[in-house]
């Protein structure tokens, strides 16, 4: 067995997986996020650490043979600094974050902007709460902090760190904003492009494809685990969903309908168009030959949590609601850029905002449900196609626990959705990556049994296609809108 934990933004998962890709026992403790003024989103390293140590303990006493190595994925970007023994420089600061906004919006004027430099370099569209931009606001307003720091890292890595004392990176996490994904090495260009080469000495080279960290004895006193257990880091979340949940060949597309709407495709190739829009990312993986390219919309599951809890409703309501609104909801239309950062794929706009329309005093709890669950899949289509999905779909994550709520998604992506039967699928995503580091052979089609399909509704899809070109010119008119205010 592998224990596999998934360090999320608001829970923490950890279970068992053992070697045709089955998982288990799973357990979950939530951590705290900090919303503060300003657009500021923190966590406390100490306290996510804390989150591991709990589940990791909790799937060991429920194991029923030895454990092999200990697999961690968890949420990618933000900036997470620490020093050389690990410690937290500050608060961790979330990928949610929006404080590092007008730093975006400077990079983004003037040709070439410095936005438009890093994404011909990288392929990486920069975001608010991503390193580059984040880095350059402290290095402006608490420069004291970077002085102390050692390390500009991120969740996982600095987990990694507190339990085997290695500082290091997966490569996925580094990708955004300065890898040269094929190369896995940083792109010097991108880093001068933003004025951080004074700061290059905190990114840590990323990890070799096969990296493995030896568990030290204090941390597996504290995980109920032996010391020196083999320890595998990333890739993070997104691509570990991606593998997680199936994605094996080059055009596979994948879902992860959670907090927020992660949208990737593998490919075998980066190919960077230099005049496309800056958003997105290229991220390596643990595989060789191997990329995904990501439209991580700020959209997702956080936005229907605002609504139900803004109509006094709960989540259980979720099905009545959508079976009593047709499609279409009566109507009702809605951008569903609830983010205080904006939206970041597959465009960014940090000044992005939600806009509720067609409503009248007829218009039901129902329909405002139903408008903004369908707005959730318009942008995942706007995500697959510009990302080019030519394979099998599949999707994870909280959003496909509703069996209405997939079956929107089916209809308006005009394909099966495949959702593969276990839980917690980035974590299985990281025990895959685990168990090529050990130097197994893996049968991957077996790890992609057990999935249920949901088609498409033939007698929906139809107007659904009007609908989401309607979809995109809001959108349209609503980015002259934002842009008119900046």
């Amino acid at each position: 067995m592998i224990v596999a934990v998934d360090i999320g933004t608001s829970v923490t998962k950890a279970c068992l997986v053992d070697r045709a890709g089955r998982a288990s026992c799973q357990c979950e403790v939530r951590s705290e996020l900090r919303v503060l003024e300003g657009n500021r989103i923190e966590q406390d390293l100490d306290e996510v650490v804390g989150s591991v140590i709990s589940v990791v303990r909790k799937a060991v006493a429920q194991a029923g043979e030895p454990i092999e190595a200990l697999a961690l994925t968890g949420q990618g970007d933000g900036l997470w600094l620490r020093d050389e023994q690990g410690a937290a420089v500050g608060p961790m600061i979330s990928w949610m974050d929006g404080r590092a906004a007008p730093t975006l919006d400077a990079w983004s004027a003037g040709e070439p902007s410095v936005a438009r430099q890093v994404f011909g370099r990288t392929g990486s569209g920069m975001f608010p709460g991503c390193a580059g931009p984040l880095l350059a606001h402290l290095a402006e307003h608490e420069p004291d902090r970077l002085a102390r720091a050692a390390v500009a890292g991120y969740c996982v890595d600095a987990v990694v760190q507190r339990l085997t004392g290695e500082i290091t990176v997966d490569a996925s996490d580094a990708s955004l904003p300065f890898l040269d994904v094929p190369g896995r090495r940083y792109s010097e260009a991108a880093i001068e492009a933003c004025g951080l080469s004074g700061f290059r000495h905190l990114l840590v080279e990323p990890a070799p494809l096969d990296a493995l960290f030896a568990l030290l004895p204090e941390a597996a006193k504290l995980l109920d685990l032996p010391a020196g257990l083999p320890v595998s880091a990333g890739p993070f979340d997104l691509p570990a969903c991606a593998f997680g949940s199936g994605a094996t060949q080059a055009g596979d597309g994948s879902l992860v309908i959670g907090t927020t709407l992660g949208c990737q495709v593998l490919t075998d190739d980066v190919t960077i168009d230099p005049d496309a829009e800056p958003s997105g990312m290229w991220l390596a993986t643990p595989f060789e030959g191997q990329y995904v390219r990501v439209m991580p919309a700020m959209v997702g599951t956080a936005s229907l949590d605002w609504l139900l809890r803004t109509l006094g409703l709960d989540v259980a309501a979720l099905p009545a609601l959508l079976a009593e609104s047709p499609p279409g909801a009566n109507g009702v239309r809605v951008l569903p850029f609830l983010s205080p950062s904006g939206e970041r794929a597959p465009f960014v706009d940090a000044h992005a905002r939600g806009q509720f329309s067609g409503i009248t005093v007829g218009t039901s709890r129902a329909d405002l449900v139903r408008a903004l669950c369908e707005a959730v899949a318009f942008s995942a289509r706007h995500c697959l196609d510009t990302l080019g999905a030519s394979g099998e779909i599949s999707a994870c994550g909280g959003g496909v626990r509703s069996p209405q709520w997939r079956q929107i998604f089916a209809d308006i992506l005009d394909a099966p959705l495949h959702l593969p039967e276990d839980t917690g699928i980035g974590a299985r995503g990281a025990a895959l990556r685990a168990r090529y580091a050990l130097g197994e052979t893996i049968d991957r089609d077996q790890w992609r049994t057990g999935r249920d399909v949901v088609t498409p509704d033939k007698s929906t899809v139809d107007y659904y296609r009007s609908a989401y070109q309607r979809y995109r010119q809001s959108l349209s008119a609503a980015r002259t809108e934002w842009s008119a205010h900046v």
